[in-house]
């Protein structure tokens, strides 16, 4: 099957003088601290606003703000040596995407709760799955196939954004946070995977960088992983490749389609409706998101979450 890389729709194209970059690089930092307070610098030299990770392995940023001053924040990041080669990926949106400057230092680039077993050097992530280019992605899948092997798609995001967009027959693990992963992983329900080839994909490249480093050390043997995640991949061939659906995005959009002809997968919990719309628990205290259609969304009680009707249960009847 030959797959044809598309035009990207208004959603990518669009005369906004407004971006987001999503970056993340892994290589040894001697002063996470230093970086952290350079990294804040220049968000606020530029009147940029986002959410930066920074630790002794790396840096993982999500920024938005005027595309001119996205560019210059992105110069100056990458005239740091060890960020020279950084990969940036741009997408619609603006500094009113994120409520604030967060830039923090933490023990892991991302939280898998393995600070010690993650090995990275001046290259990268040392061990992990072999990284593939979309095209490379595509061309894996067809010799597999003709060696009578078929491809597993391993989802490395939370279970819930792989309700409104997936790899089509993805396998989409049971986790709530990243923290679930191990766990997952080593409980023996995908021990009959071990030799067969497996793809890891996520957003922008990250999370399955770690996971597949994690998988090749529990035994996986046949590892790969989706260079620049599911928007480089986006990028490359829209709705027209292996890719349904929308992406789920950590910020105030909630979620972006790669062209016009994205189709809906995500349905809603209260009448079943198509949707690719998450809303929170009408709790304000509470953080559970469900997908929810313009109707539904509109009554609080549909709303309430399971957890919070049932604490309200139980402390009615205490």
């Amino acid at each position: 099957m030959t797959y044809t890389a598309p035009v990207l729709g208004s959603t990518l194209n669009s005369v906004s003088q407004n971006r987001i970059v999503l970056y993340y690089a892994f290589v040894p930092l001697a002063d996470p601290a230093a970086i952290r307070l350079w990294q804040r610098a220049l968000l606020e030299r530029w009147g940029l606003r986002g959410r930066i990770i920074i630790s002794k392995d790396g840096i993982n940023g999500t920024v938005g703000g005027g595309i001119k001053d996205v560019k210059k924040y992105v110069k100056a990041t990458r005239e740091y040596p060890p960020f020279k080669k950084m990969d940036i990926k741009w997408s619609e949106g603006s500094a009113d995407d994120f409520p604030r400057i967060s830039v923090k230092v933490r023990d892991e680039v991302v939280s898998f709760g393995a600070p010690g077993e993650l090995e990275v050097d001046e290259n990268g992530v040392v061990g992990g799955g072999t990284h593939l280019k979309p095209e490379a992605l595509h061309e894996l899948v067809e010799t597999k196939k003709a060696d009578g092997k078929e491809v597993l798609f391993f989802d490395g995001r939370n279970a819930f954004e792989a309700q409104i967009g997936k790899f089509k027959n993805a396998i989409v693990p049971d986790v709530e946070t990243t923290h679930d992963f191990i766990t997952e992983i080593e409980s023996g329900k995908y021990d009959a995977m071990k030799d067969q080839p497996i793809v890891t994909y996520c957003t922008g490249g990250i999370r399955c960088e770690v996971l597949s480093a994690l998988m090749v050390k529990r035994g996986f043997t046949d590892v790969y992983q989706m260079q620049g995640g599911i928007v480089r991949y986006g990028e490359t061939y829209g709705d027209k490749g292996l890719w349904e659906g929308s992406l789920y995005v950590f910020d105030k959009r909630m979620h972006m389609e790669f062209s016009d002809d994205a189709v809906t997968i995500g349905t809603c919990v209260g009448c079943e409706a198509p949707t690719n719309k998450f809303e929170n628990c009408s709790n304000l205290s509470c953080r559970n998101l469900r997908l929810f259609c313009t109707d539904c969304a509109a009554q609080d009680e549909l709303r309430r979450c399971p957890d919070c009707v049932a604490e309200t249960k139980a402390a009615l009847e205490a």
